[in-house]
């Protein structure tokens, strides 16, 4: 197997790992968490359930190998179209986003349940217990990145000339809704998920889907992953440049 081949292989693994990741997002997201001010006990039966282990850790964990997988096939495809720059860019910007989430995803998946699990324990004190602000600054941070990187990576999508440009605009949306709309919306009001949210998981499983598809079915991820390998006449030309500069 060539390299290329290989490469094309991985990109094409990578692209179908997208639409998993919404369809996790999408499943996870479907069941609003109760407001921990409101409804502390409601909100304590809610995390301390053995199906929010398992989901948070499909979304926190599976979910961010899927989605990190994904992002940089994605990126790494789009470096091979008319939209190189904007490829990298939105690539490292949604890849360093998702990577910071996994600091507050880890909190939610592991610590939350036992602050839950102590609460209908009799402990109500443990509802005073209160995080770094630098926490607060790590989501932030994560939330911006990812959205900024996503948005880019939809408009090189829609710039690339071999996606469909309703792909891009679906991808663009999908992470408004999601991360916009769905996940700053709720910590910024409730401090608790929103309907939106599985909205927007659906629209970026469809997006996905729709990129993913189309890779699948045609040679274009080949042609991508070759644009940018360099031929021996490339390299014959370097060599005798530096050959001239030495002598």
């Amino acid at each position: 197997m060539s390299t290329t081949t290989a490469s094309t292989a991985w990109i094409k693994t990578g692209l179908v790992a997208l639409p998993l990741y919404g369809l996790i997002l999408g499943f996870t997201t479907r069941k609003p968490q109760p407001d921990q001010v409101v409804d502390p006990g409601g909100w304590a039966q809610f995390v301390s359930s053995p199906s929010y282990l398992v989901e948070h850790i499909a979304s926190s964990v599976v979910g961010a190998v899927l989605v990190t997988f994904g992002t940089l096939a994605l990126g790494t495809f789009l470096l091979g179209t008319r939209a190189p720059r904007l490829a990298l860019w939105g690539t490292v910007l949604a890849v360093t986003g998702q990577t910071l989430f996994m600091v507050p995803g880890t909190i939610s998946t592991f610590a939350t349940p036992a602050i839950g699990a102590a609460y209908l324990g009799g402990h109500g004190e443990v509802m005073a217990v209160e995080f770094s602000p630098v926490l607060s600054l790590v989501t932030g941070v994560a939330l911006l990145s990812t959205v900024s990187g996503n948005i880019v990576l939809g408009v090189a999508i829609w710039r690339s000339g071999v996606l469909s440009k309703g792909a891009g605009l679906l991808w663009i949306i999908g992470t408004l809704v999601f991360y916009v709309f769905g996940a700053f919306l709720g910590m910024a009001t409730t401090n608790a998920s929103l309907p939106t949210q599985p909205v927007g998981a659906g629209v970026l499983v469809i997006s996905g889907a729709w990129i993913a598809w189309t890779v699948l079915r045609s040679r274009t991820a080949q042609v991508s992953t070759a644009a940018y390998r360099p031929s021996d006449h490339s390299h014959d030309r370097v060599s005798h440049h530096a050959t001239e500069v030495k002598s």
